[in-house]
């Protein structure tokens, strides 16, 4: 392989691209790992920016793989008043509850909290500053990108309460309903819920949506837009009042308090 050859062949793509793609790393990790020299194209250790076929063979160092096992994913039971990601509008981002003294107690890892395991660690997905619920941050661009890959149908569950507003009452209005929802809110606007609307111009993907008692909803959603749910009810004449994340994936937020943490397990798997 050549850059000249390689650049110009039919379904060349930069080697960070095509490493994520193969599930390596994230394409982040995979220009580390290239500048460290641990990443082999044909038997040539692989410049920067290289582009690579799909007949090229990629080969990874130990070194890189050693470097992967020591990261960490931890999962937050993130309190409200906490953004997911930077500080914004003086509101700490939630990382800054990843200290020992906020690890839970009856986590099952084995693992042990060191300041290493802050250096990178980053979330993948946003949860609202008022939303609180199953927050992941994690060092392994492998688990971003399942979580949050453009080709990500990961499912996502939440707990939602809410309140009604009948057609012709406005905001505040005496008449919103916030007792027995269920009772009085149209099935047909809950069938609306569950496929039919649209955010940005673009229309949602087909969401499960069902009472889970008469003053809130269950949600499962496989995207995850900008205050998305917020968003859905705000077009049917609901409004959230409180929102939780319970699960994302196979893994559950279970009993972890609120404001603690624990690590992903060995043999939990999204």
């Amino acid at each position: 392989m050549t850059d000249a050859t390689s650049s110009t062949a039919p379904g060349a793509v930069r080697l960070n691209k095509r490493m994520a793609e193969l599930g390596l790393c994230s394409r982040r990790e995979a220009d580390a790992w290239i500048e460290q020299g641990w990443v082999k194209v044909n038997g040539q250790v692989a410049p920067m920016g290289v582009k690579v076929t799909p007949d090229d063979r990629v080969e990874v160092d130990r070194k890189a793989h050693g470097h992967q096992a020591t990261q960490v994913t931890i999962l937050l039971h993130k309190p409200m008043g906490y953004v997911s990601g930077q500080a914004e509008d003086g509101h700490e981002p939630a990382v800054v509850l990843i200290n020992p003294r906020t690890h839970w107690r009856e986590d099952p890892s084995t693992n042990r909290f060191s300041p290493p395991q802050l250096r990178g660690l980053a979330p993948a997905g946003r949860l609202d500053i008022d939303s609180v619920g199953l927050l992941v941050l994690t060092q392994d661009g492998r688990v971003a990108r399942q979580l949050i890959g453009e080709d990500s149908g990961m499912e996502k569950e939440y707990l939602v309460r809410v309140t009604w507003s009948p057609p012709g009452s406005g905001p505040g209005d005496k008449g919103d309903i916030a007792t027995d929802v269920q009772k009085v809110f149209p099935p047909a606007l809950l069938a609306r819920l569950r496929h039919g609307l649209s955010l940005d111009g673009q229309p949602l993907k087909p969401a499960r949506v069902d009472w889970q008692n008469p003053e809130q909803l269950r949600f499962v959603l496989t995207e995850g837009k900008k205050r998305q749910i917020r968003r859905m009810c705000e077009q049917v004449g609901l409004k959230v009042v409180g929102l939780k994340r319970i699960r994302i994936g196979r893994v559950v937020l279970g009993n972890l308090p609120a404001g603690q943490w624990r690590y992903l397990g060995l043999h939990e798997k999204f």
